[in-house]
């Protein structure tokens, strides 16, 4: 087959769709390109049909690091498992799609997404989506009507489509939207404590760009003959879904008016089932083809029998499953403090839904670095959620999966906007999320713990956060808007809606939509009934803990920084980092310099910095002339002295007759190679020659040394003398050329 191209303008850029030439065996395959980005996209599905009642749908999108140009780092020089960025695209590009499929299509299905080449100024996520669409649109697969997804920003008062990496730092919001003609389909991003109205405005505008991006895609499809495969679409029989529904209507009527635990209801459920299938295998067991597949039936007759009565009941008693009205929130309860030995933990638990959260603060060194298609950086903030298998009454895996790395990097962001400037709190903040009990958002429920726990670490949030999560039932134009949403209600409504702010704005959003239909008013309604919910939920966090400790946990490190001239910065590092090495082991502290000679140390005590900090100084230190210092024989000259080092990679002579006020004959007897003594430099000789004199340290000549020296140099070889109250006197900035950032204890 030729290659068929279709093409638009975009954003002043050409966004175009090819293909005909590239892997002609998938079931579809599309090379979008826009600008220097290019995306392969295959999807493929089985012929197959497999015995299962959920669509197989994998999706894989990945980075060739080759398409910047740039190696892979470590050892292996081959791209591994995928990245988090790369997991949280693959679940971008799945999220909308899997609901464009027939409920009935059972077939292995997957979508794979290359980026081959990739132009700093448009990022390829999307462009990725919009390729999964076109290559299902255009293959064998049912898959009949386009969607497409773009990035929204909005800089300078103006929104903007698919921004560039650098453009994106200067928006107010980074969003992606996903939709078909008619309708909204998916959204997430974050936000800086963006009005209701400006979302909704995001929204808009970026419907408006994916219409022309579905139209690109009808254009392609239109050159080809699209011929879809034919499949079974297996219907259960009528009078099976009659005798289910006369069994247990008038228990499946009392258990949804019933105010239950989830674990009552999953027992309720399969008492249920059990009913029914008695009766069933009773009713049909001359029909042996029937009673093979009973249970797959007759659960699916359980799951829409109980999502109709439960809409019903919500539509028009305005009641919901656990007895509360459409704008309840559960009951909320915080505690922190809970971990002694983590640096800050929080608990947030909401009805049947619980968090535990634990913060770690750490050096510069403990940051992440990020090494993938966009310029590589270093992230100091961590977010990592847990979703154990107890949480919810099942056993299973203890593993990663896309869902823990999806619902963490919602939370993080989410929280990361009202962290403090790296100025002004140096550390690497860590949170990691244990969700013990789920029944509802638990990536809401992490907002919540995590703020909580990052205030009782001590770090000063702008602003406390939290999350919820809203519902949806839509039946014609009937329509209820539930507020905290159980696990059933998700389940079972239209619409998972989390939206995370301060008491001031949106900071981060997750939307997915089972429906068309769903119109901006009815977002708009969502959204300001999710701003009530958020409020009464800061409320409540408040009173538990509404500021930042006034100080960090003892067991986290403290920063204390100082400023070295620049010309001394490569004396400090030493060659190789050699020096820089030996102050680390010897202090067990963290150093970074800047290069403004701007110097941190990181460590676990106020000794260890100090003796790091009085090790630099002396390297940075010129000699001067009446000083006295510790000095190191390093060699004997017999009738002439001794050449010692006194700083560091400085070294004078202790002439023969500076050594003593008798007359030496025998130095050896006086002096030994390795022997630490104290000298007074006497001279600096026009060639920059020291000469330094014994004599005059034991005549204290001149009076001796001067008393900040004193100071100085007995700190240097007494740092363990320095107690409590040593350092309680200690606690402003530090007396001599340096400041500390951070020395508290709890």
């Amino acid at each position: 087959m030729a290659k068929i191209i279709a093409k638009i303008d975009f954003e002043g850029k050409e966004y175009s769709l090819e293909t005909g030439q590239l892997a002609k065996f998938a079931s579809g395959s599309v090379l979008v390109r826009c600008g220097e980005t290019i995306v392969l996209v295959t999807a493929v599905a089985s012929n197959d049909l497999k015995d299962v009642d959920f669509l197989p749908l994998t999706v894989e999108y990945r980075e060739k690091l080759s398409a910047v140009g740039k190696f892979p780092g470590g050892f292996i020089k081959r791209e591994g498992k995928p990245s988090d960025n790369e997991v949280l695209t693959s679940r971008l590009i799945d999220r909308p799609i899997r609901p464009m499929f027939p409920d009935t299509w059972h077939y292995e299905t997957q979508i794979i997404a290359t980026v081959f080449s990739a132009d700093p100024d448009i990022d390829p996520d999307t462009l990725a989506a919009v390729g999964a669409s076109a290559a299902l649109l255009i293959s064998d697969i049912p898959f009949n009507e386009p969607l497409s997804e773009v990035r929204v920003g909005k800089i300078d008062g103006e929104y903007v489509a698919n921004p560039s990496f650098e453009d994106r730092k200067k928006s107010i919001l980074d969003i992606t939207v996903a939709g078909t003609d008619a309708a909204i389909l998916m959204v997430e991003g974050e936000c800086n404590e963006i009005s209701e109205e400006d979302f909704l405005g995001a929204l808009e505008f970026a419907h408006s760009k994916i219409r022309l991006l579905n139209d690109l895609q009808k254009q392609l499809a239109s050159q080809l003959q699209i011929v879809k495969r034919e499949y079974p679409v297996q219907e259960i029989p009528e009078e099976l879904i009659k005798l289910v529904k006369d069994t247990l209507q008038n228990d499946l009527n009392e258990y949804i008016h019933k105010i239950t635990s989830k674990a009552e209801r999953t027992a309720t459920r399969k008492s249920m089932f059990d009913t029914a299938l008695l009766k069933a295998q009773e009713t049909f067991n001359d029909n042996q083809e029937l009673l093979e597949k009973l249970d797959g039936y007759i659960l699916q007759i359980i799951d829409e029998f109980e999502q109709e009565m439960m809409r019903k009941m919500i539509i028009e008693e305005k009641r919901r499953l656990d007895g509360r009205g459409l704008r309840d929130i559960r009951p909320i309860n915080c505690e922190v403090g809970l971990l002694p030995r983590a640096h800050g933990s929080a608990l947030f638990t909401r009805g049947e839904t619980q968090s535990l959260c634990s913060i770690t603060l750490g050096t510069q060194k403990d940051s992440q670095t990020i090494n993938g298609i966009d310029p590589v950086y270093q992230e100091r903030f961590m977010l990592h959620y847990n979703f154990p298998p107890f949480s919810t009454g099942e056993v299973g895996r203890l593993m990663v999966s896309r869902r823990e790395i999806g619902h963490g990097h919602l939370a993080w962001r989410a929280l990361k906007g009202q962290l403090p400037e790296e100025n002004d709190f140096p550390y690497a903040i860590r949170v990691i999320s244990d969700i013990l009990e789920s029944n509802g958002s638990s990536s809401m429920a992490t907002v919540c713990s995590g703020s909580l726990g990052l205030f009782d670490a001590g770090v000063p949030l702008k602003k406390p956060v939290a999350g919820i999560a809203m519902g949806l039932i839509k039946e014609n134009d009937d329509i209820a808007i539930l507020s905290d949403i159980l696990g059933d209600e998700d389940h079972l409504g239209d619409m998972d809606f989390k939206v995370a702010g301060t008491i001031d704005g949106i900071t981060a959003c997750q939307m997915d939509i089972k429906i068309e239909g769903i119109t901006i008013d009815i977002m708009r309604q969502a959204l300001h009934q999710a701003n009530e919910g958020r409020l009464h939920i800061l409320d409540i966090m408040n009173k538990t803990l509404d500021k930042p400790r006034e100080d960090i946990s003892m067991y986290a490190p403290r920063f204390y920084k100082m400023v070295i001239p620049t010309e001394m910065i490569g004396a400090v590092i030493g060659t190789g980092g050699e020096t820089i090495r030996s102050i680390t082991t010897q202090t067990q502290a963290d150093i970074a310099i800047e290069q403004d000679g701007t110097v941190t140390i990181a460590a676990a005590n106020f000794d260890q910095a100090q003796l790091a900090r009085q090790m630099i100084e002396s390297l940075v230190r010129k000699p001067q002339v009446g000083e006295i210092y510790s000095a190191t024989v390093k060699e004997i000259r017999p009738n002439l002295g001794a050449i010692v080092e006194f700083l560091p990679r400085q070294q004078g002579l202790l002439h023969i007759s500076q050594i003593s006020n008798d007359r030496v004959e025998d130095i050896s007897k006086y002096l030994k190679v390795g022997e630490k003594i104290e000298l007074k430099l006497i001279e600096i000789t026009p060639d920059g020659k020291f000469r330094l004199s014994l004599k005059a340290v034991l005549n204290n000549d001149d009076g001796g040394v001067s008393a900040s020296h004193s100071d100085s140099h007995s700190s240097h070889h007494s740092s363990s003398s320095y107690n409590k109250s040593d350092r309680s006197e200690r606690r402003g900035p530090d007396r001599d050329n340096g400041e500390r950032v951070s020395f508290r204890k709890k």
